[in-house]
């Protein structure tokens, strides 16, 4: 006897319906076909046991299983239901009419339970698209799952449950989850606040300006001066998720299996902060069967990295081509997969070895050679992708002993909300364009006209500095997103000056 189930596989953030097709013959054999990787073919051990334990019957026949399309690689333990119930609609242990509507998804452990899965959220959405009318997944995936709407999820906790429910003989109420409710009632203010943080104005300038444009950020200072302390709290004043950011994002965290079981979408802006140890396949994705890395975790949020000059250079390398892009390909012989990455860097790093160069009061015990072999390890091309270029200087204990009411992350974001609602107005009609930082060389000549005095000022900057093309486009996005901030729809000479002073780190300034 022939029965089809349905199962599906994720690529980069997309999934594709996979065919399992079970014919059962006279004979004793098992044979299972289509491309699959060992942890598929080992379900064969996991179903045996599994319907056992629950007294249901392994059919002693011989078992012909083909996964298709058989092109693409099936990975991983997620399809042992679905070959199980094959199996099983083959043996006429279920009998279901309308088996075809459901796409049917879950880990089985030897007993007959449910183990979660990976890539739920793109596998719902993808069911949806091709008229599937319920997806049968484990209980800790359920409310992750109905996040999508038009499509009946029935959590179930073992084996035994889907067979009387397939049966007909136990009714399970689909999983609802309101989504625009549980997206509103999910967002919440950070903990960490800026008006922690004493002193170091200046630094909340850049900072402010840096997450109204979605600019790139480095800090550059002494241990000690704050620099953890302030990147730690920028996530805190970037606007709001929007419904669509959210979704996407949950994507991204639901294929890397990091979504919260207990939520069913990703509510707050992802804040990724890896050790500098971290390999270059880590952190922009990839390996065997591609995954996504930091870089897309940080989708739509912060990546941090401390300690910048520590990371290995291949590693700080690699980012190049996705912060130009805001998306990084992984192509291996068979495939090519992308994974967005539009994410905020804010970087941060000592002056040289020993931390105190250019310190008020500790004097540096490196030489000068050490120095720039310190500093050398931050390429020119990756320096000129970033933005804003900030020095931090240790805050005098005068200020930190102060007592005064600062300016909280509330006040800051609602500055940068508003500099953001002008850029989504302006912005409006062009695809894949958000925010000042990503726009592209026709829309810096469209929307950063300068007048003379800005035309001569920038000139001179660019003389006596000696900074680069991509250096002299970023001030001119710098430029806009400030003029944002203070609502003028032309750039004027003081929003150029500030601009400048952000590029204060270049190459040829360095140390200076």
């Amino acid at each position: 006897m022939l029965v089809k189930t349905y199962g599906s596989a994720v690529f980069g953030i997309d999934a594709t319906t996979i065919t399992v097709e079970v014919n059962l013959t006279r004979g004793v054999a098992f044979h299972l076909v289509g491309l699959p990787d060992s942890a598929v073919k080992e379900s064969q051990q996991r179903i045996n046991a599994a319907l056992l334990n629950n007294k249901l019957d392994f059919p002693g026949k011989k078992i012909v299983i083909n996964m298709a399309p058989a092109d693409i690689r099936k990975e991983g333990s997620a399809y042992d239901l679905t070959l199980a119930v094959g199996i099983l609609a083959a043996s006429d242990q279920i009998v279901c009419e309308n088996l075809e509507e459901y796409i049917i998804m879950g880990e089985l452990s030897l007993d007959g339970s449910l183990q979660p899965i990976k890539g739920v959220l793109p596998i719902a959405i993808k069911a949806r698209e091709e008229g599937f009318k319920g997806f049968i997944i484990p209980k800790k995936n359920a409310r992750e799952a109905a996040v999508v709407n038009d499509l009946g999820v029935f959590a179930v906790e073992n084996i035994g449950e889907v067979v009387e429910f397939l049966n007909g003989k136990k009714t399970i109420e689909p999983t609802v989850v309101n989504t625009r409710e549980e997206f509103h009632k999910g967002i919440k203010n950070s903990d960490a606040d800026f008006s922690d943080v004493r002193g170091q104005e200046n630094v909340k300038r850049a900072m402010e300006i840096a997450a109204a444009g979605n600019h790139n950020i480095i800090m550059i200072g002494p241990p000690g001066a704050g620099k953890t302390m302030l990147a730690k709290r920028v996530s805190g004043i970037l606007p709001p998720f929007t419904l669509l950011e959210a979704l996407e994002t949950t994507k991204i965290h639901s294929v890397a299996g990091k979504v919260d079981p207990e939520a069913s979408l990703m509510t707050t802006r992802p804040f990724r902060s890896p050790h500098h140890t971290i390999s270059n396949v880590a952190l922009v994705g990839g390996g065997q069967y591609p995954q996504p890395g930091e870089i897309s975790m940080a989708h739509n949020g912060v990546l941090f990295l401390d300690e910048l000059p520590e990371f290995e250079r291949t590693v700080l390398e690699v980012m190049r081509q996705p912060l130009e892009d805001r998306e990084i390909t992984i192509s291996r012989a068979k495939f090519t997969v992308q994974y967005p990455a539009s994410f905020m860097l804010v970087a941060s790093m000592n002056p040289c070895p020993c931390g105190y160069y250019n310190h008020p009061e500790k004097d540096c015990v490196c030489s000068p050679g050490i120095r720039q072999k310190y500093l050398n390890k931050i390429s020119g091309p990756l320096l000129d992708r970033i933005d804003i270029h900030i020095e931090v200087v240790p805050v005098p204990f005068e200020k930190l002993s102060g007592k005064e009411q600062l300016e909280t992350s509330e006040s800051i974001r609602e500055r940068v909300s508003t500099a953001r609602t002008i850029q989504q107005e302006r912005f409006n009609n062009t695809n894949g364009i958000h925010s000042n930082a990503q726009m592209n060389t026709k829309l810096i000549r469209q929307y950063c006209k300068l007048d003379e005095t800005g035309a001569q000022l920038i000139k001179t900057a660019m003389e006596k500095v000696g900074l680069s093309a991509r250096a002299y486009d970023r001030i001119l996005k710098v430029s806009r997103t400030i003029a944002d901030l203070e609502g003028c729809s032309n750039i004027e000479s003081h929003h150029l000056a500030e601009a400048i002073q952000y590029r204060s780190l270049d190459r040829d300034n360095w140390g200076n």
